[in-house]
């Protein structure tokens, strides 16, 4: 029997609850876990990670397990609550969001914008990539988690050509020499498929979402031996593979599992890889969409744990916490004292022969932004944001931050008058 899939430790069992954020090097290697663990009282995080990057990793929570209701019972409008958000969007032409408070669980409030228009999606498809990383592994060990994660922190895989090319960075981590430098994917790349995992969603790294990707196509072709599998295996199996044959398994693949939690094709839906390196071996199909519905529908069941199973889901979100630096939606200041877990994808395009502004995130062609959030605040305050734009010549990097903010205050202020109102009537009720 494969060691690394059957023996099972008592360390190993012990450590299940311990994961991310930056204590969960124990449990995951990830290395940059352990250099931000060990730098934790000096200047330099304090520089770029927020008050509430620190949540310790058994801190991190599923809110609606104990919620059996669909997710469409879930998602419906609250009258009161829509008109305060709609208050923040007077001109909603292109934006989509949708938002849900979820700080009394026992009544959710919900409330949405132009919830069906679709919005290329960009680096938020990445977090589908996952979803079908992890049911892929849930197949393949369906009953032990702790089997499932020997193999993510002790798999190492190579990136290949699946990693070329992207400008995003990765961190490389020399703990020996207490090293770290921050420089793209090359060739020659290994990492353990956590550390994949890690490049992928806390640094958005496309050529990680590529590696991510082809591995669960891995686990999905070879099954059991997958945990033996070389890589001078699986590169023989690409470079013999038929290409329409693997394309159509690869774009099902990723896309099924967000059709087994109900989120339709026309809803969001992923049709390509993020590198051009994969090329020669799987092809696009279908063009990749979002809508603010789709997303949130997939919010709502992650923190229900339903995303493939109750230990993938909180798998996931520990992986969307955000233990590195904040950007767009995230960066609003309103946020820092927040645990977040973030997602942004943006993608924007320059038509020089027009007259109107275009830069960076304010394309003038087309310009997506896309952000989907967690804010847990410390007074008990928490929701989820899916907000998507298309909005050209303005900068929608700044834009998301400042309604993120106007978000942020508005649901804080409901809250907080709910607190209020509460502590009245409970004084009286002590008066009669």
């Amino acid at each position: 029997m494969d060691i690394l899939r059957y023996s099972i430790s008592v360390s190993a069992v012990l450590v299940l609850a311990m994961f991310y954020p930056i204590d969960g090097y124990q449990s995951t290697g990830i290395k940059r876990l352990k250099r931000l663990e060990k730098t934790i009282d000096s200047t330099l995080v304090e520089r770029y990670l927020k008050p509430g990057s620190f949540k310790k990793s058994d801190e991190v929570n599923l809110w609606l397990c104990e919620d059996t209701k669909s997710v469409d019972s879930l998602m419906v409008v609250d009258k009161d609550f829509q008109s305060k958000m709609r208050k923040l969007f007077p001109n909603s032409s292109g934006y989509g969001i949708a938002v849900m408070d979820i700080s009394n669980l026992n009544n959710p409030k919900y409330a949405q914008l132009n919830e069906n228009s679709g919005f290329q999606p960009g680096s938020v498809g990445k977090i589908a990539v996952a979803t079908a990383f992890f049911n892929e592994l849930r197949n393949l060990c369906p009953e032990d988690w702790s089997v499932r994660q020997r193999l993510l922190k002790n798999k190492v895989v190579k990136s290949g050509n699946w990693g070329l090319y992207d400008h995003h960075t990765i961190p490389v981590v020399n703990l020996e020499y207490d090293k770290l430098v921050k420089r793209t994917v090359v060739f020659n790349d290994q990492f353990s498929l956590y550390e994949w995992l890690d490049h992928m969603l806390s640094v958005s790294n496309n050529g990680a979402a590529s590696i991510v990707w082809r591995e669960a196509l891995l686990m999905h072709v070879f099954g059991d031996a997958y945990f033996g599998l070389t890589q001078e295996e699986a590169d023989a199996y690409f470079n013999n593979a038929d290409k329409s044959e693997l394309t159509d398994i690869a774009i099902n693949l990723v896309n099924q599992p967000l059709r087994n939690i109900g989120i339709t094709h026309d809803e969001w839906r992923l049709g390509s890889f993020f590198t051009n390196g994969p090329d020669q071996y799987v092809g696009s199909k279908g063009g990749s969409i979002g809508t603010p519905k789709g997303l949130m529908k997939f919010m709502v069941q992650l923190e229900q744990g339903c995303v493939i199973d109750e230990v993938s889901s909180l798998e996931i979100k520990k992986l969307l916490y955000m233990t590195d630096r904040r950007i767009r939606y995230a960066y609003s200041p309103q946020l820092d004292t927040a645990a977040v877990y973030f997602k942004s994808g943006s993608l924007y395009s320059c038509d020089q022969s027009k007259s109107t502004p275009c830069g960076k995130y304010m394309g003038n062609r087309y310009n997506y932004m896309n952000s989907i959030i967690t804010v847990e605040h410390e007074d008990g305050t928490n929701y989820m944001v899916c907000l998507m734009s298309n909005i050209l010549s303005k900068n929608s990097a700044g834009d998301h931050m400042y309604l993120a903010s106007a978000i942020d205050k508005t649901i804080r202020s409901i809250n907080n008058t709910n607190h209020d109102s509460q502590a009245v009537t409970t004084d009286n009720s002590d008066d009669i």
